[in-house]
């Protein structure tokens, strides 16, 4: 389910609990309305109120380490193909076919990478790398050096070629991570207890009905933001693909 439909039936439902607090006021006797009652339930919800205020604060920040961990490993992946192509290049002509296998690798990689951390997650699935990638770092093994020089390079490029399959791995692994449904149920269903006690002890009129809505919309925004941050690869929010797709230049003839 997308971001946007989940935050939207979030906001529904902390409408419906301004609705329900509302008619409460109106068939509950007045007795039950009393000071010690308003007391009691403002306490009340004044728990859950910070209570559901660190949970959002911890969400959000955890969301937005995620998000950031995954933009980080994309950069690394990023760097791994532009250093293994220089080594390449620096290794000789004889290395020319894997540059070139390389850059046909890079479309189905970046299209394996966005799908598999898309919001229909490929998690349950076994990891499989892309035939032309493994095409390329085979023949990295299968070179033969002719000098010192050579060797070394060599030694590097395989280094940058393990170390971009390691980070390959690591966004498979975190691939479709999100929040848990039954965790958000519960955050929404605190916010809907929330704002059902803003109506339950005062009269609404057009004011205080946008205010309510208005809170309501914020609240639900601070959800999306959070489903957002935990899907980065789709999106309004999405980790943009084009400098992978873009790093390496084509090879002059």
């Amino acid at each position: 389910m997308s971001p946007l439909l989940l935050s939207l039936i979030a906001f529904a439902i902390i409408l419906v609990g301004i609705f329900v607090g509302s008619l409460l006021r109106r068939t509950l006797p007045q007795h039950h309305l009393a000071d010690d009652a308003k007391d009691v339930v403002r306490l009340g919800t004044g728990l859950i109120g910070t209570i559901a205020a660190l949970v959002l604060g911890l969400l959000i920040a955890s969301a937005k380490s995620s998000f950031d961990t995954q933009s980080s490993q994309v950069q690394h992946v990023t760097a791994d193909i532009i250093l293994l192509d220089q080594l390449l290049a620096q290794y000789g002509p004889e290395a020319r076919p894997i540059r070139e296998r390389m850059r046909q690798a890079i479309g189905p990689l970046v299209e394996k990478l966005w799908r598999e951390g898309g919001a229909v997650s490929a998690t349950g699935t076994p990891f499989a790398a892309t035939t032309v990638a493994e095409d390329a770092f085979a023949k990295i093994g299968e070179l033969s050096p002719q000098t010192d020089a050579q060797r070394s390079l060599k030694e590097r490029a395989i280094q940058a070629s393990t170390d971009l399959a390691q980070t390959r791995l690591a966004l498979f692994t975190q691939a479709g991570s999100s929040i848990p449904m039954p965790f958000l149920a519960v955050l929404v269903f605190w916010l809907a207890i929330i704002f059902a006690s803003f109506s339950l002890f005062a009269r609404l009129n057009p004011t205080l009905v946008a205010v309510l809505v208005t809170l309501a919309l914020s609240a639900s925004c601070a959800l999306f933001l959070i489903l957002e941050m935990s899907q980065p690869f789709t999106g309004l929010m999405q980790i943009p693909s084009a400098p992978v797709r873009n790093a390496l230049a084509p090879l002059g003839t």
